[in-house]
């Protein structure tokens, strides 16, 4: 399986990564996470990219239950427990910064295979967050809801790393020069810059190849 992809750049929709596919009246909205590039060159838990048109899609609706709740995953056997699944920790996070009883849920379309390397948990995690927030109005800023995103990383692999999870929420190369401050940045790169994705059919999880 390979793909020949162009990285995302920021400033497409919103100013991040994430189509809105549907709007559904700003109670529900489907949106498009893409898959990522991590550990780039010697930058290992430092630097990645954002790809376009590898991803997955996500359905988030809000309702009258507080908390998340996963309803429907397509294309992958991943977990629909909410305390399980990446999307509704990350999800989780968000909600108890902002002290709500706001209740979401989520249907995933997963079409980025788990232990593939394109950051599958990390489009998950961020979108989850990315449209949460935005149908609650964007109390936080894009780059304010990565460390929601890294506790969904966290679960996947045992630790809340930004490298997948930052370039999925901002777009283009993001280089991350600390977690604790975070502090990440997004780094200028050519428009006319193409990447190409061979993957084996081998799966390999991250918290293994830690």
């Amino acid at each position: 399986l390979w793909y020949f992809c162009r990285y995302y750049p920021s400033g497409k929709l919103l100013t991040t990564t994430f189509k809105i596919i549907k709007p559904y009246f700003m109670k529900s909205i489907r949106v498009f996470c893409p898959g990522t590039i991590a550990n780039v060159s010697c930058g290992f838990d430092v630097l990645g990219l954002s790809l376009a048109g590898v991803g997955d899609y996500m359905t988030v609706t809000q309702t009258t239950i507080k908390g998340i709740t996963i309803s429907e995953i397509l294309g992958q056997d991943l977990p629909m427990e909410t305390t399980q699944n990446v999307a509704g920790v990350a999800g989780l996070a968000l909600l108890e910064a902002l002290g709500s009883d706001a209740g979401f849920d989520i249907k995933i379309d997963k079409r980025i295979k788990a232990g593939s390397g394109i950051g599958s948990s990390a489009a998950s995690s961020a979108g989850a967050v990315w449209a949460i927030n935005h149908l609650l109005g964007n109390p936080f800023t894009t780059k304010e809801l990565i460390p929601f995103a890294m506790e969904g990383e966290r679960l996947a692999s045992g630790v809340a790393h930004a490298d997948n999870v930052a370039p999925a929420l901002l777009g283009d190369f993001s280089l991350v020069r600390s977690t604790n401050p975070l502090d990440v940045i997004s780094l200028p790169s050519p428009s006319e810059l193409y990447a190409i994705v061979i993957h084996p059919q081998i799966e390999i999880k991250t918290a293994d190849s830690r």
